[in-house]
């Protein structure tokens, strides 16, 4: 496996068998007047966390069909917020950057390393792919994140998160 610049990302024997496994989906597209909408369901995130992952997961779904990325390589997201919808909004955007910029980077799986919620911090990393047409099926652009109905509930039993993309 490698970085970004092509430097190999030394993992140990212990470590691969968790890197390369895929957790399941736990979101679904909602349709929404001309954008769309995906939740991670209450029945999945059993965490605040958790719920932030597969948010990142389900924007990269719509742009492709996710089980065709494969984990060859890995890029590191950092986001910061003035409260947990600002922090989710820029984790978003961030990872929705990696995207957008050369290499064109897709995860199949986006792990948050460290998730500060007192100071709205987190630190993550993406396992996947660069995005080639040849390989991925060409979904829907997302062209970007918006504060429009963006929640997050974090409650005992309650962990989940409501975000419109712009398409």
């Amino acid at each position: 496996m490698a970085d970004l610049e092509g430097t190999p990302v030394k993992i140990s024997a212990e470590e691969l068998p968790k890197v390369l496994s895929v957790p399941d989906k736990k979101y679904e597209y909602l349709d929404h007047t001309a954008d769309v909408q995906y939740v991670p369901t209450e029945a999945w995130g059993e965490t605040l966390k958790e719920a932030f992952e597969q948010a990142a997961v389900g924007m990269f779904g719509y742009m492709t069909e996710i089980e065709s990325v494969q984990i060859l390589m890995e890029e590191t997201v950092e986001a910061e917020g003035d409260d947990l919808i600002g922090l989710l909004y820029h984790f978003l955007d961030e990872w929705l950057f990696t995207f957008c910029a050369e290499p064109f980077f897709i995860p199949r799986k986006v792990v948050i390393t460290e998730f500060d919620e007192q100071n709205f911090k987190i630190k993550s990393i993406g396992y996947g792919e660069e995005f080639n047409l040849a390989k991925h099926p060409q979904g829907t652009e997302v062209k970007a994140i918006t504060y429009s109905n963006l929640q997050v509930h974090n409650k005992e039993g309650m962990h989940e998160v409501y975000v419109i993309v712009d398409i």
